[in-house]
């Protein structure tokens, strides 16, 4: 498999170390626009491209791998906002992008043992919910996609929560989320209820970035020959 990698940073970087000792074969490596000049031809040979840069640059990063005609893993968060017209761009054009928040297995069962907990704690008000993530100083957004993602699936299954916020403000009907920056965190994602007797928690602690590799790279293996917009839930 042929693959253009478009974002050099930490996930770029172990990307193509892990697909070189699959025996994948790195057609290009995209980190600028000059990049994109000067490596539209071998860009133009990937079988698919996996695309983790910036919140500002992944939609157009994604429309010109479109107008080559080649299918499109995504993991940069920090961009949803255009993601709803990313999809139907993709769906019109009848193009492939696979996107997620995050392509480890171990997060996304996480995700559904978050929503089973929201639906299990529906009942019990009394019980304040809130949510930390805790990341490495070099990640550009906050709060990161699958703190989104957590607290997205917390108001669609606890009925209680209206949104998100990023700082408590003692509202009832809001679900705080606190991001912390330090060095050298892959990244840990906790849920907590409290009471005035007792906390339940629910976390998720990524010892590497191994997870996401295999997992993306898995996603590209599983995207081509297909077309349309996917997510794990579709590989899974």
């Amino acid at each position: 498999m042929k693959i253009a990698l478009i974002g050099y940073g930490k996930m770029g970087t172990e990307m193509e170390r892990m697909a070189i000792k699959k025996k994948h074969e790195i057609s290009a490596i995209i980190d600028s626009e000059e990049d994109w000049e000067k490596s539209r031809d071998a860009l133009a040979s990937a079988d698919v491209a996996i695309e983790f840069s910036t919140p500002e640059t992944a939609q157009a990063n994604i429309l010109r791998c479109f107008d080559l005609n080649i299918p499109v893993v995504s993991g940069t968060t920090g961009w949803q906002k255009e993601l709803e017209n990313v999809r139907k761009i993709c769906l019109e054009r009848n193009q492939a992008l696979f996107f997620s928040t995050n392509f480890s297995i171990g997060v996304n069962v996480f995700f559904e043992v978050n929503k089973l907990l929201a639906q299990l704690m529906s009942k019990y008000p009394e019980y304040e919910i809130s949510i930390e993530e805790i990341h490495h100083i070099q990640k550009l957004d906050t709060p990161s996609g699958t703190a989104i993602k957590l607290a997205d699936d917390i108001i669609q299954n606890i009925g209680r929560k209206e949104k998100w916020v990023k700082a408590a403000t003692g509202n009832p009907e809001e679900v705080p989320v606190k991001s912390v920056r330090t060095e050298d965190v892959t990244g840990t994602h906790s849920v907590s209820y409290e009471s005035a007797v007792d906390i339940i928690e629910i976390r998720h602690t990524a010892k590497n970035r191994m997870g996401f590799v295999l997992g993306a790279l898995s996603a590209a293996e599983w995207i081509i020959g297909r077309k349309g917009f996917f997510g794990m839930k579709d590989m899974l």
